[in-house]
């Protein structure tokens, strides 16, 4: 099984590095591959709704996005890590996922996804619920921890000393891996619920 991070953090090493590291521990333990993306400083242009990947199933612009694709598809898992900027997650995240969710054709249905935020105060929760929408419009598994996803620490390193903030980091890997190894038993035994043949799509300006 594998797990796709994607850091949004511009600092390699910092804060966030340190929350997804101490998931990476637990995953190393359950036998699941891990590969982080780092893209906190990419030039990740936003969508700009041209409507072309309607087609091609991939992004106009073949950048990062196109690549992280083939990645996301090939997993089990995708955790979404990103400080806070202003109550919202980095604007390289933000961009890279609107277009990803949006442009890829592939069935992301009962794939696990995970939130992590990290602050040195405030605006966690209203990060945190900005990056789940992307799982729960695209009928994936969200998976929980003992606590909100969150961790605290502003200089380098500081999220080292926020005990909670760490168990929770490593409470929420170990139920992804269980949640995906879990779904994995069920798609062999009772494969995946029936879905509807046309996806029903009401205007409510007409």
């Amino acid at each position: 099984m594998k797990v796709l991070i994607l850091n949004g953090s511009p600092k390699k090493n910092g804060n966030t590095s340190i929350a997804i590291g101490e998931m990476v521990k637990v995953f190393d333990g359950e036998g699941i591959e891990t590969e982080i993306v780092d893209i906190g400083t990419t030039d990740v242009r936003g969508c700009i709704g041209c409507g072309s990947c309607s087609g091609t199933g991939k992004c106009v612009f073949d950048d990062i996005v196109n690549q992280v694709a083939k990645k996301f598809e090939e997993a089990d898992g995708l955790v979404l890590a990103s400080p806070v900027y202003y109550s919202s997650p980095n604007g390289s995240l933000i961009s890279l996922c609107d277009r990803l969710f949006y442009s890829t054709h592939f069935d992301k249905s009962f794939k696990v996804g995970a939130s992590v935020v990290v602050a040195r105060r405030g605006g966690s929760s209203a990060s945190f619920d900005v990056l789940n929408k992307y799982f729960s419009i695209s009928n994936m598994v969200i998976a929980t921890s003992q606590y909100w996803n969150m961790v605290y620490g502003a200089a380098p390193g500081e999220a080292n000393e926020d005990l909670e903030g760490l168990q929770t980091m490593r409470t929420l890997a170990q139920n992804m891996s269980f949640l995906m190894k879990s779904i994995a038993l069920g798609k062999e035994k009772y494969g995946l619920p029936e879905r509807e043949k046309e996806m029903a799509r009401t205007n409510f300006v007409r």
